[in-house]
């Protein structure tokens, strides 16, 4: 059986002392400890997460404006083609016009000259018709 002694209680008031002393000087500045380096790592948790949504809107912000560069594009290039387009068929007119223009001023030359060319074959075949006729009747006409 446990006798309970003067030398026991001593024992009991020297652990509450040993207690006292190691809680004031071992267990409250590693709690403290502890404590800051839970605050620490939430305020470091806290600051990636803000970041982490700073990182997300700006790249939700960076994919719209990418979205309308791309539309804009979509746009200015649409409009351009269209452009040359209606550029390429008023050249294409106007070539096709001054083409018939041309073509019909050398046909008309082509006209004046062949008529120029028959009055010249005829003047020559009269004249040559009439050398004929005298070489052939030995007198002249």
């Amino acid at each position: 059986m446990i006798e309970l002694n003067v030398a026991f209680v001593i024992q009991i008031v020297n652990f509450g002392i040993l207690a006292l002393v190691l809680n004031s000087f071992l267990y409250k500045p590693i709690r403290k400890v502890l404590a800051d380096r839970r605050q620490v790592i939430e305020s470091a948790r806290s600051t990636a997460d803000s970041v982490d949504q700073e990182v997300r809107d700006k790249m939700a912000l960076y994919e719209g404006r990418l979205q309308e560069a791309k539309a804009e594009a979509t746009l200015r290039r649409t409009e351009a083609i269209r452009q040359a387009q209606a550029e390429e068929t008023a050249l294409l007119d106007t070539a096709r016009s001054e083409a018939a223009a041309s073509l019909a001023g050398i046909r008309d030359n082509v006209a004046r000259e062949s008529a120029q060319a028959r009055m010249l074959l005829e003047q020559h075949a009269l004249a040559l018709s009439d050398d004929i006729c005298e070489k052939i009747l030995g007198r002249s006409l």
